[in-house]
């Protein structure tokens, strides 16, 4: 792409439990964005995997300092562009006696360092039987105890989410009133309730925030039990889809980050100027 602005890249793949196949998937679809010109490309949640059944999430499970960032890491720095890493299956401490670890997103900078990481927070613990949903996140996660300050990136002030936190609006809105320009949440939405949810929520999400909001997705079958929804999705500030890649088992999207029509939506509509936060949170019993 040639633009003045800068140029994003969301990634849409179907992880399995085979990480080095999920490592080549990804590292092509990086290689690609950087060649079209993208300086910050965006995976989705399960990049290096998902597994099959509770054991082998756990034992597939690597610290930061493990071989799947530091391949990304090195992938980072020989091609000069940022990395969104949403949704890496992160081992903490005493991880194999608790038998739980941390969804990490992790942002790396051109130089390939970690700049950022934020521990997921919200857990998907959902059973919709009749829409063949049963998941429980917190049967193998523990959950982040704190938002990490949005990111200065050369698209801009990116503010990290993951998945299930979509559904959250005082997430998004506690982002932006620390400065995020950009909400990301990366991705691995169930078909069910993608269909139902994925699309509305990512543009009121934008709406409510009047920030772009980039969502790289899994998509498809990654075994037999599990497959996830796609349509990664990208949104501008006024909550206008900007591109989505459908049901397509991988692909790539490129989308242009123009911070000027982000301060102009933001002018032309204050509504964070009007927001009377004070009145939303007194007692409604008060006299």
């Amino acid at each position: 792409m040639s633009s003045s602005h800068p140029v994003a890249a969301l990634c849409q793949m179907t992880a399995t439990p085979d990480k080095e196949a999920n490592f080549a998937t990804g590292a092509r679809l990086v290689e690609e964005a950087q060649a079209a010109g993208a300086s910050m490309v965006f995976l989705p949640e399960g990049f290096d995997y998902i597994g099959s059944n509770l054991k082998q999430t756990l034992q597939l499970s690597e610290t930061l300092s493990g071989e799947t960032i530091t391949r990304y890491s090195e992938l980072a720095r020989k091609l000069g562009v940022w990395l969104s890493l949403g949704g890496f299956h992160e081992r903490g401490e005493n991880w194999e006696t608790k038998k739980r670890i941390y969804n990490s997103h992790i942002i790396l900078n051109d130089q390939g360092d970690i700049v950022s990481v934020y521990r997921k927070g919200h857990l998907f613990d959902v059973e919709l039987a009749e829409k063949g949903v049963s998941l429980k996140e917190s049967s193998f996660t523990n959950p982040g105890t704190t938002l990490v300050p949005p990111v200065q990136t050369p698209i801009g002030k990116v503010g990290l989410a993951v998945c299930y936190d979509l559904r959250f609006p005082e997430h998004s809105l506690a982002l932006l009133k620390h400065g995020a320009e950009i909400l990301t949440y990366p991705s691995a939405f169930t078909v069910a309730t993608g269909i139902a949810h994925w699309e509305v929520l990512l543009r009121a999400r934008a709406v409510e925030t009047q920030c772009y909001v980039l969502a790289a997705a899994q998509v498809g079958p990654h075994h037999p039990k599990r497959s996830s929804y796609g349509h990664a999705l990208a949104v501008d500030p006024w909550g206008a889809v900007l591109s989505d890649l459908g049901p397509a088992d991988s692909g790539l999207a490129l989308v242009e980050v123009d911070l000027q029509k982000l301060r102009d939506t933001r002018r032309d509509m204050p509504v964070q100027q009007h927001r009377r936060e004070a009145e939303y949170y007194r007692s409604l019993d008060a006299d």
